[in-house]
């Protein structure tokens, strides 16, 4: 069973999501993945980092003015809106984390924030998520995103699962979800 949070940005998908690490966590469950966050400069949205659960940090994307960290001319350029991708730095420190196999007979939630455009640049990412997904054992808490314009195949994808359970996070219930997600990843585990 896997668990996905969806609703617009800025809504608390993250904040969430990082809510369910930390009980998680507290409960011994072990858990694997990564997270994205903002980065703000003068309050002014500068781009946007991707953090392992290990603490690990790394550029995701950042104003395509300012060059992401990593990123050289002569490499092909990813961009959604504003903003140019680091995929480097992306697939460097994601995808060692959906790579990690538990010993066998241990169950793992995998935690992963997000499955949007600028992660879907990655053909690395997208086959690791879809292992994930499918592996004996694995539980995934994942964030991704209401679609805009034309969907995104592997949200779609993921959305269509029978194995899938969708929370919809609101303004309204985005303080109040937490419990519901936890009984649910656990109901998961089990």
């Amino acid at each position: 069973m896997h668990l996905h949070l969806t609703k617009s940005a800025g809504i608390g998908k993250t904040t969430l999501t990082q809510k369910a690490c930390e009980a998680l966590q507290t409960d011994g469950v072990r858990i694997q993945g990564f997270y994205t966050q903002e980065v703000r400069t003068g309050g002014r949205r500068q781009g946007f980092d991707v953090i392992t659960l290990e603490g690990q940090r790394g550029s995701l994307a950042r104003v395509s003015k300012q060059q992401a960290s990593g990123a050289q001319g002569s490499r092909r350029e990813y961009r959604v809106g504003q903003y140019l991708v680091n995929l480097p730095s992306f697939e460097g420190l994601a995808l060692p984390v959906l790579r990690f196999k538990p010993p066998s007979g241990t169950k793992c939630v995998y935690i992963i924030d997000e499955i949007g455009k600028m992660e879907m640049f990655s053909q690395h990412f997208i086959q690791a998520v879809r292992i994930v997904l499918d592996s004996p054992g694995s539980t995934v808490l994942a964030t991704i995103p209401v679609p805009k314009g034309r969907p995104l195949p592997l949200v779609e994808e993921i959305r269509r699962r029978k194995d899938t359970t969708l929370f919809t996070v609101t303004k309204e219930n985005r303080d109040s979800l937490l419990p519901e997600v936890l009984a649910a990843v656990k109901a998961a585990l089990c």
